[in-house]
C-alpha cells in the first residue's frame, strides 16, 4: 500500500550577524504608554524582562538587507538542502507582516510583494510558479506551509516554497520596553508530494481566528515618548491580554490537531512553538499535558532559542526546525524546569508539533510524521 504524503525534503534558515544585548538598551528612555518615564534603573528593567520573556540577545539585519533579501537566503539554502531545481518550484509562499522596510524608515514596500521579489532574486523563469504572500500574524509560515499541503493534496501543485522573512527591528518604537522582544530572521522550507508506503509528514492540523474581542491585541501604534508625532504609528501589543489568551487557546488548538492525526501525545517527541516568550511557551505546553491529565512532561519536548535569537516573528518556528534539523540547537533554557534544555535532534520517524499564536488574534497547529 502507498500513500501520498505532503512532507519538507529541505530547510534553510537566514540569523543576522548583528548581535544586540539587553545591555545594549541601556541608553534608551524608555516610557509608559502615558508617556511616564520608568523608575526603575536599566538593570533592574532588563533583569525583569529577561526572567519573563528569556531573551538575553537578538538579531538586527545589517543596514542594507530587507525581508526580501533575507528571505532570499533562506530560501537559497532550502532549495539546496532539497537538491530540487528552482524551475520545478509551483508556489512560492511568504509569510510576513511589514514587508520590506528599509533602515531609516517606517515604511511598508509590497510593491511588489515580497515573494515576488524573491522569485526575481532566485532568477525563477517558470511563470507557472505563483509567487504570493500572506499575512497571518506570527503564525504566518505554519499557515503559508497549510496551505502548501492543501494545494498539493488538491492535485493543483506538487512542490511549494514556504518562506517567512521579518525585520521588526525597522517598526520598532524604542521607547517602548517592549522593543526589546523583537528581533529580525528568516526561514524556509521545500514542502512536496512525494509516494511513499507509509504515512509521514503533515498528518493534521488545525487553525482559528479570534478576531471579536481580540483582533486588536497586537497593533499599530504611536510612540510612548513625550511629543512624538502621532502620525507615525509602531508596533504595539497588549501583553497581559496576549498571555492570557495563548494560556487559554492555544493548548486546545494543539489538542485539536492530535486528535485529528489520532495520535498519542506520549510518543510526541519535539513541539516547535513560536519563540514569543519563555515563560509563556513553558506554561502553554504545561497546560497542554494536563489537558490529557499528564504532568510528566518529556525532558527535550521543546526546544528553544528565544534567549539569543529573540522574537522573528514569522521567522522563529522555521529557523528553530531548521537548527535542530541540522544538530544546532544546543541551547539552555534558565528555567528550572528541564523540558527545554538539551542538545536537541530528530530522528526517522519522529512525531512532531509546530504551532502558533499571534497577530489577528491566530493560532495554528500542525502533526508531523519527520
Amino acid at each position: 500500500m502507498s500513500f501520498y504524503n505532503v512532507v519538507i525534503t529541505g530547510t534553510g534558515k537566514y540569523i543576522p550577524d548583528n548581535i544586540v544585548t539587553n545591555n545594549d538598551f541601556a541608553e534608551n528612555n524608555f516610557y509608559d504608554t502615558n508617556g511616564k518615564p520608568f523608575d526603575a534603573s536599566h538593570k533592574e528593567l532588563t533583569d525583569k524582562f529577561k526572567a519573563i520573556t528569556g531573551i538575553e540577545e537578538r538579531r538586527y539585519a545589517d543596514d542594507d538587507q530587507c525581508a526580501s533579501d533575507i528571505g532570499t537566503i533562506a530560501a537559497r539554502i532550502a532549495i539546496e538542502d532539497a537538491g530540487i531545481d528552482p524551475e520545478t518550484i509551483d508556489q512560492i509562499i511568504v509569510a510576513e507582516n511589514f514587508a520590506d522596510v528599509k533602515k531609516g524608515t517606517i515604511q511598508t514596500d509590497t510593491l511588489p510583494s515580497v515573494a515576488s521579489r524573491i522569485k526575481h532574486n532566485l532568477k525563477i523563469e517558470n511563470p507557472a510558479c505563483v509567487a504570493y504572500d500572506i499575512i497571518f500574524g506570527c503564525p504566518g509560515w505554519i499557515q503559508g506551509v497549510i496551505q502548501a499541503y492543501s494545494y498539493i493534496k488538491s492535485g493543483i501543485a506538487k512542490r511549494c516554497l514556504v518562506i517567512s522573512a521579518e525585520t521588526l527591528s525597522r517598526v520598532l518604537d524604542m521607547s517602548d520596553r517592549d522593543s526589546m522582544i523583537y528581533s529580525d530572521g528568516a526561514g524556509a522550507a521545500i514542502v512536496e508530494g512525494v509516494v511513499s508506503d507509509q504515512k509521514e509528514g503533515i498528518l493534521s492540523f488545525n487553525a482559528a481566528t479570534y478576531a471579536k474581542n481580540e483582533a486588536y491585541y497586537l497593533f499599530l501604534g504611536k510612540s510612548n515618548m513625550p511629543g512624538a508625532d502621532p502620525k507615525l504609528r509602531y508596533l504595539k501589543m497588549h501583553g497581559r491580554k496576549i498571555y492570557e489568551f495563548a494560556l487559554t487557546n492555544v493548548p486546545d488548538a494543539m489538542k485539536t490537531a492530535m486528535d485529528r492525526a489520532d495520535a498519542d501525545i506520549h510518543d510526541l517527541k519535539k513541539i516547535f512553538i513560536h519563540q514569543a516568550n519563555e515563560k509563556m511557551d513553558f506554561e502553554i505546553i504545561k497546560r497542554f499535558y494536563r489537558i490529557y491529565k499528564e504532568r510528566n512532561i518529556p525532558e527535550y519536548i521543546m526546544p528553544m532559542s528565544i534567549n539569543r535569537l529573540g522574537n522573528s516573528s514569522v521567522g522563529t518556528v522555521p529557523t528553530l526546525f531548521d537548527m535542530v534539523r541540522k544538530g544546532e540547537c544546543q541551547r539552555v533554557s534558565h528555567d528550572p524546569e528541564a523540558f527545554a534544555q538539551g542538545n536537541h535532534q530528530l530522528n526517522k520517524g519522529d512525531l512532531i508539533m509546530f504551532t502558533s499564536v499571534g497577530a489577528g488574534m491566530n493560532i495554528n497547529a500542525i502533526v508531523y510524521r519527520y
